[in-house]
C-alpha cells in the first residue's frame, strides 16, 4: 500500500493543471476570512468582553483584528502570499485557542478554516489572480508578456486538500450520523430546518413539507459522505460529486443561519471543478481577436511596466500591446505619424481604424476591459478629464528612456520563496523518490490523526467504552487525547458530529428576550424574534453561543445567566437603551424536534405561544436575573 501511495503521488505530481482553481480557492478563502473578521469586529464587545461595554478585558482586540483584516486582504489579492498565509494561520490558531471566540462562540468552522489555512501554506495560491504574479513579471519589465507561459501547477495541489479536508471530514461525519435516529430515518437535513433557532430568513417549507423529497435528500447526503473519499477523483463521477456537494452546501448556506460553515465548505469545490472546464472557460471568455491595439515605447521602463500591469488586469484579453518601434510600420493608418510622435504618447488603434492618444488611450483601455467601464465613463467627465490629461502629460514628458535595445538590459527575475516552489518543484525535481516517500509519510500521519479522532469520538465515545479498565487501554486513551489536542489545534482535525440526535433529543423549548420601553410597551430585542428565529446579524458564532450553549435540551443555569447578561448588555447598548432604566423579560415557548416526519413542523414551532418566565434588571454595571431554578421542567 505504501508503494502504491508513493506511486500515485508521483503520477499526480507529474500531471500539470491550470492554476486558475487554486487562485480562486485562495481568493474565496481570503474573502471568507475577511467577512468573519468584520463579524468579529462588529460583535467584539459581545464575544471578548466579560461584560459587554462595561468590563472590557481585551481593549487591543480590535487592533489585532484590523491587522488580521489586512493579512486577509493580502490573501484576497495575492500579495506577499507566503507571508500572508503564515500570518493568517497564526491568527486563526491564536484567536481560536486563546480567546473566548472558540470556547463560548464556536462558529462551527473555525478548526475547518485552520485546516484549510494549513494547506494554503503549501499550495501555489500566488500563481493566478494575484499581485505576486504581476510582481514577478514587473521584475523583468523588458520581457514582453507574450513570452510568459500560462501558469500551471501540480495536480496534487488540487487533489490533496480535497481528499483530506473534504473526504476525511465527510467520512467522519457520516459515521457520527449513523448514531442519530433522524439521520437513519432520512431526516438529517429536515429536522434542523424545522427548528426556529437554526433557520435563515428564507422559508423552505415548500421543500420541508415534501416527505419523499426530504428523505431522498437525507439518504443522498449519507451515501455522498460515505463514498466521497473513494470516488471523487474518478473522472466519470467527479462532476456528480461536484454538483451534489455544491447543492448540499449551497442549501446549508441559504437555509440555515450558519452561513460561514456553508461558504467555507463551498470554497473547496473550486478545486473539484474539472481541469477541462477551466480551459473551456478560458476559451469562452478570452477574445479571439483584440478590439484595441496599443503602441508603446519599448525603450521606456515606465511604459513597459505599465503595459505589463494593464495586460495583467485585462482578464478578457481584449487589448494587444505592441512595440511602436517594431510594429507601427505594419499599420498604414499610422503612416501620417512620425516615429518621434509615436514615442511621445501612448497611441491606440481600434477595429474601426480610429486613432487615440494620451489620456484618450487609457479611456479606451478601461472601456475595452469591460469590468473597468465605469472608470472609463468617469474619466470622460469634464474636470476629471482635464485633470487626468494634465497628470498624464506631466508623467509622459518626464519619463526616462533607455537608449540601447532590450538585449543589453540585464534584469533579475523575482525569486519564488513559496513553500510550494521549494518542496513541490525544486525538491521534487532534484530527488523525486525522496519527495514521494516523504509526502507519503506525511499523508499517513494525517490519516492516522484523522482515524484517531474518528475512532475516539465516533466509536469509543458513542459506544461508551470503558478505557480505564486496564493500564494499556488507559495509556492508549491518554495518548489519543494528546494527539487530538495537537491535531485539532494545528491541522483542524476534529469530530464532525453536527446536529445529531443527542443535540435535538429533548430540545422542546426555546428562549427569547424582550424589553419594556419608557411608554411601558414591550419590544423584542433585535436578537430572537416573535417566531423564535435568531435575527441577522446574530448568525454564525453568535447563533452557536445561544442555540448550542446557552439554550440546550438540558439548560445549565450558570451558562444561561452568563449569556443572558452578555446579550442584554450588548444589544441594550447597541440600540441605545439605558440599562439601569430598562426591564428585560425572558420568554419561553414550547417547540418540538421529532425524529420522524411531521407536516409543516416549522410553522407549528413558529406559531407556538410565548410565556414570560423571568426578568433581567441592570443596576450600575451589575445584573440581577430572576429565572426558575429548573427551566427544563417548565
Amino acid at each position: 500500500m505504501y508503494k502504491l501511495l508513493s506511486s500515485k503521488i508521483w503520477d499526480l505530481h507529474s500531471k500539470q493543471a491550470p492554476a486558475i482553481g487554486i487562485g480562486l480557492f485562495r481568493l474565496f478563502y481570503g474573502l471568507a476570512t475577511f467577512q468573519e473578521i468584520i463579524f468579529l469586529l462588529y460583535f467584539n464587545h459581545l464575544i471578548f468582553d466579560p461584560i459587554p461595554y462595561i468590563d472590557v478585558e481585551f481593549p487591543m482586540i480590535p487592533f489585532f483584528l484590523c491587522l488580521w483584516g489586512i493579512i486577509a486582504f493580502f490573501i484576497i489579492i495575492g500579495y506577499r502570499y507566503q507571508f500572508a498565509v503564515i500570518c493568517n494561520y497564526i491568527f486563526w490558531i491564536v484567536f481560536v485557542n486563546f480567546t473566548p471566540m472558540q470556547r463560548d462562540f464556536d462558529g462551527g468552522f473555525d478548526v475547518f478554516m485552520i485546516g484549510a489555512g494549513f494547506f494554503l501554506l503549501f499550495m501555489p495560491g500566488n500563481r493566478a489572480f494575484s499581485i505576486d504574479s504581476l510582481r514577478q513579471k514587473l521584475s523583468t519589465p523588458f520581457t514582453h508578456y507574450s513570452t510568459h507561459s500560462k501558469p500551471t501547477v501540480s495536480a496534487l495541489a488540487y487533489y490533496l486538500p480535497v481528499a483530506i479536508c473534504l473526504g476525511l471530514l465527510y467520512f467522519d461525519s457520516a459515521i457520527h450520523k449513523m448514531f442519530a435516529e433522524h439521520w437513519r430515518n432520512g431526516l438529517g437535513s429536515w429536522l434542523p430546518s424545522t427548528q426556529p433557532y437554526y433557520v435563515s430568513a428564507i422559508d423552505m417549507s415548500f421543500l420541508l413539507n415534501n416527505e419523499f423529497l426530504e428523505k431522498t435528500i437525507g439518504y443522498t447526503i449519507l451515501v455522498f459522505q460515505f463514498t466521497f473519499i473513494f470516488f471523487f477523483s474518478n473522472p466519470h463521477l467527479r462532476i456528480v460529486y461536484l454538483l451534489v456537494g455544491v447543492g448540499l452546501h449551497l442549501g446549508i448556506t441559504l437555509s440555515f443561519n450558519i452561513y460561514p460553515f456553508g461558504m467555507g465548505m463551498l470554497i473547496f469545490y473550486t478545486l473539484l471543478i474539472p481541469f477541462s472546464w477551466w480551459r473551456s472557460l478560458g476559451e469562452l471568455v478570452i477574445s479571439k481577436h483584440p478590439s484595441l491595439i496599443v503602441f508603446y515605447d519599448q525603450q521606456c521602463p515606465l511604459c513597459n511596466r505599465t503595459v505589463l500591469t494593464l495586460n495583467h488586469f485585462d482578464i478578457f484579453k481584449n487589448i494587444d500591446f505592441k512595440s511602436a518601434q517594431e510594429y507601427a510600420s505594419d499599420y498604414p493608418v499610422l503612416a501620417s505619424l512620425t516615429n518621434e510622435t509615436l514615442l511621445t504618447d501612448l497611441y491606440a488603434l481600434d477595429n474601426n481604424s480610429r486613432i487615440y492618444s494620451g489620456i484618450d488611450t487609457y479611456i479606451q483601455i478601461f472601456a475595452k476591459m469591460r469590468y473597468l467601464l465605469p472608470i472609463s465613463v468617469l474619466m470622460r467627465l469634464p474636470g476629471i478629464y482635464h485633470y487626468a490629461s494634465n497628470k498624464y502629460r506631466a508623467i509622459a514628458d518626464s519619463r526616462t528612456r533607455i537608449s540601447c535595445s532590450s538585449d543589453c538590459i540585464v534584469t533579475t527575475p523575482l525569486s519564488d520563496n513559496s513553500f510550494y516552489h521549494r518542496f513541490f518543484e525544486q525538491f521534487a525535481t532534484r530527488t523525486p523518490k525522496v519527495f514521494s516517500t516523504r509526502l507519503s509519510k506525511a499523508l499517513i500521519v494525517i490519516l492516522f490523526l484523522q482515524l484517531n479522532s474518528t475512532i475516539h469520538y465516533g466509536l469509543i465515545y458513542r459506544f461508551n467504552l470503558d478505557t480505564k479498565q486496564n493500564i494499556i487501554a488507559s495509556t492508549l486513551a491518554q495518548a489519543s487525547n494528546s494527539s487530538l489536542l495537537l491535531s485539532q489545534n494545528f491541522s483542524g482535525i476534529t469530530p464532525h458530529a453536527l446536529y445529531l440526535h443527542d443535540h435535538f433529543a429533548g430540545y422542546d423549548h426555546i428562549l427569547g428576550i424582550t424589553y419594556i420601553d419608557k411608554n411601558n410597551a414591550e419590544h423584542w430585542l433585535p436578537f430572537v424574534n416573535e417566531e423564535g428565529r435568531l435575527l441577522a446579524p446574530n448568525w454564525g458564532r453568535v447563533h452557536s453561543m445561544w442555540a448550542n450553549i446557552a439554550v440546550t435540551p438540558n439548560i445549565d443555569n450558570k451558562r444561561l445567566h452568563k449569556f443572558i447578561m452578555k446579550v442584554t448588555a450588548f444589544w441594550g447598548q447597541k440600540i441605545g437603551l439605558d440599562l439601569d432604566d430598562t426591564l428585560f423579560h425572558i420568554k419561553l415557548k414550547k417547540i418540538d424536534a421529532p425524529a420522524y416526519w411531521v407536516h409543516d413542523q416549522l410553522h407549528k414551532n413558529f406559531s407556538s405561544p410565548w410565556s414570560t418566565i423571568g426578568t433581567v434588571k441592570w443596576n450600575n454595571g451589575t445584573v440581577a436575573i430572576e429565572l426558575p431554578e429548573n427551566i427544563n421542567e417548565l
